[in-house]
C-alpha cells in the first residue's frame, strides 16, 4: 500500500495512504460527477488538504483520470470476464447482469462514473468527456470483436452486423446507468435485462 508524505502548516509533515485516498475521490467522484464535485468535497472525503492533493495527484483533471483508472480496474472488471463467456447471448447477459450489481452496489454510489461524468461535462471540462468517449471506444471495439468472432463460430446469423450489435448493446448498458442513477429499482433493471434477451439474435 502506497503511502505520501503531505506538506502540513505546522509540525511534522502527515502521511496518508495514496490509494484509500483516491478510493475516496473516486467515491465522491462517482456521486458527484466530474464538475459537480468542488474541491472542498474532494479533501474532505480523501482527508488531506489542497495542497497535499495537489502535491500527490496533481490538479483535479489528473485526479480524475487516476480515479478512471481506478474505476476501470476494480468496478468494470466483469466487462473483461463478460468477454470470455461461450455465446454473444452470454457476453450480453454478463454485461448486463454485471452492469446491474455494479450500478446497484450498496457499497458505492448508484449509476456508471462515465455516464455520469460525460452527460454533465460543460466546455471546460471537454478533455474529461474525450477521455470518457475515448474509453468508451476501446471497449466497444472488444465487444465488436467478441461479435464477429461469435459470427464466424455461427453463434450470430448471417444478417447481424457485430457494429451495429455492440452499439446496440451499449444503448442498453448506458439507458440501465441512467435508470440506476435516476432511482430505477434493481427489479426495474432485471425486466430490462430479460426483455432485452428475449430480442436477441439467435442463429
Amino acid at each position: 500500500m502506497e503511502t505520501t508524505t503531505a506538506p502540513s502548516t505546522k509540525g511534522r509533515p502527515r502521511e496518508f495512504c495514496v490509494d484509500q485516498a483516491l478510493s475516496q475521490a473516486l467515491a465522491v467522484f462517482w456521486s458527484k460527477g466530474y464538475e459537480g464535485a468542488s474541491m472542498a468535497d474532494l479533501t474532505e472525503a480523501m482527508g488531506i488538504t489542497k495542497p497535499s492533493l495537489y502535491a500527490a495527484f496533481g490538479n483535479k483533471e489528473s485526479l480524475f483520470h487516476k480515479a478512471l483508472d481506478l474505476y476501470e480496474s476494480e468496478k468494470l472488471a466483469y466487462t473483461r470476464e463478460a468477454l470470455k463467456q461461450p455465446t454473444a447471448r452470454a457476453v450480453a447477459e454478463n454485461f448486463m447482469r454485471g452492469a446491474i450489481d455494479a450500478q446497484m452496489s450498496k457499497c458505492d454510489p448508484k449509476g456508471c462514473l462515465g455516464v455520469i461524468s460525460a452527460t454533465a461535462c460543460g466546455a471546460e471540462a471537454e478533455s474529461i468527456k474525450a477521455d470518457i468517449i475515448t474509453r468508451r471506444a476501446s471497449s466497444q471495439a472488444a465487444l465488436v470483436n467478441r461479435f464477429h468472432q461469435a459470427k464466424r463460430d455461427g453463434d450470430l446469423p448471417d444478417h447481424v452486423d457485430p457494429e451495429n450489435l455492440a452499439v446496440y448493446l451499449y444503448a442498453i448498458l448506458q439507458g440501465m446507468a441512467v435508470q440506476a442513477g435516476s432511482g430505477a429499482t434493481r427489479a426495474e433493471l432485471e425486466r430490462v435485462v430479460e426483455t432485452s434477451l428475449m430480442m436477441w439474435p439467435s442463429a
